[in-house]
């Protein structure tokens, strides 16, 4: 029994041996190909995630490695489009394959394409100051005109102009009186609820537009498909803003811009030439005559501009009239730089029909998105040009001219 027993473990501890031999040698012969796996699945950070230069990163602390996991943030950067043939006629049914978009020269990948068919989101802004708080029920016939011209899956929010009482002054006020929404009941009740104002930030209500009633990145179905639809003669006399800091944000915030001018200059003018007695007459306000100083008349002395009463009534109406046309090239600016279009209305029982061109072209819009070659966020504006392909008619094509590179 005593032999039995020695041979017994004698076996059994050999064994043992050759299994941790085993076990060693595999961890040995296995460790470089263990420790790439893991190497593979750190990620590391990057100091600077671009290399404007094109030379190898330096060596330091912030490294990358081959096999290394590199996180690279970029902006999808939406372009509307709008294409017409050699008729004027909007043309609807391109393919994604129809479509060219270069920035700053160089052609890109689209990543996104929205046809026609894809919901819109807009901001609808009614001028409700100055020679229209006359003519609030006309605004409202053609802004609810508007708004069941649109399809069931468009979102709409309405701005309006009111007038605040702050003690002794009565301040004129944006007021967003629905938020986006689809729903058409809530839609008609906002309108029905447009107040009016002794002044018009026109300027205010574009940035808020773009700051407030946008401030949420868009959903991939309405990527690109975003617009402030605008009923405004565009003479901005109270905003805390000014036009280029409107349209930077707007820009920015990739919305396009539709005017419908309704031309107030002959009723302004007519009030403007009355005596600052008569309870019938309009003024120009402070920031409208240093606007006018500034731009116009820069070497003046700004004293010469702060007294409405004691300018005569030629001066007024020279200077009504070139803030008249600086209003009109700020909306053609901003509607062509965003890809938008200005729609005349001559009168507003004119509004109507405008609002319906309008519908029917942000109906026929395209929603092209890319992610740019350039991954430098240096805040720089990039130029954007779309060009069409495989077209039967010589088509032309209306977007947005470019927008500026976020920063650091």
């Amino acid at each position: 029994m005593r032999i039995i027993g020695k041979r017994f473990w004698s076996r059994t501890l050999l064994w043992l041996a050759v299994v941790v031999l085993t076990s060693s040698l595999t961890l040995l012969f296995d460790w470089p190909t263990a420790a790439r796996q893991n190497n593979q699945q750190r990620p590391r950070r990057v100091a600077n995630g671009n290399n404007s230069s094109g030379t190898p990163a330096q060596k330091n602390g912030d490294e990358v490695d081959e096999g290394d996991v590199v996180r690279v943030e970029t902006q999808l950067v939406a372009v509307p489009a709008i294409v017409t043939g050699n008729d004027g006629r909007l043309l609807s049914g391109l393919r994604k394959e129809n479509f060219a978009v270069y920035e700053d020269g160089q052609l890109q990948t689209l990543a996104n394409f929205g046809t026609t068919d894809t919901p819109f989101e807009i901001a609808l802004l009614l001028d409700t100051s100055g020679s229209t708080r006359e003519d609030v029920s006309l605004i409202r016939e053609a802004a609810n005109a508007f708004i069941t011209a649109l399809r069931p899956g468009d979102r709409v929010a309405i701005e309006a102009f009111n007038t605040a009482d702050d003690g002794p002054n009565k301040m004129a006020t944006v007021e967003v009186l629905s938020e986006l929404t689809a729903d058409r009941k809530e839609l008609r009740i906002a309108i029905d609820n447009l107040g009016s104002s002794n002044g018009t930030p026109f300027y205010d209500a574009l940035e808020r537009a773009a700051v407030d009633i946008f401030s949420q990145p868009p959903g991939d179905e309405v990527r690109g498909r975003r617009a402030v639809v605008a009923l405004t003669d565009g003479v901005d006399s109270t905003s805390n803003s000014d036009f280029a800091q409107a349209k930077a944000k707007l820009m920015s915030a990739g919305v396009a811009t539709y005017f419908i001018q309704v031309n107030t200059e002959d009723f302004v003018e007519d009030r403007l030439m009355k005596d600052c007695q008569d309870d019938g007459r309009l003024s120009l306000s402070q920031k409208q005559l240093e606007r006018y100083r500034r731009i116009f008349v820069p070497a003046a002395n700004r004293d010469d501009y702060t007294n409405f009463c004691q300018m005569g009534p030629f001066e007024r109406m020279s200077i009504s009239r070139e803030l008249y046309n600086l209003a009109r090239r700020e909306m053609n600016e901003l509607a062509k730089s965003t890809g938008g279009k200005n729609f005349l209305a001559a009168t507003l029982q004119d509004a109507r029909a405008a609002f319906a061109r309008v519908a029917q072209d942000i109906g026929t819009q395209y929603s092209l998105g890319y992610y740019p070659t350039n991954k430098s966020r240096d805040g720089k504006f990039r130029t954007i040009r779309v060009e069409l392909k495989g077209t039967k008619d010589k088509a032309v094509v209306r977007a947005r001219e470019g927008y500026y590179a976020p920063k650091q």
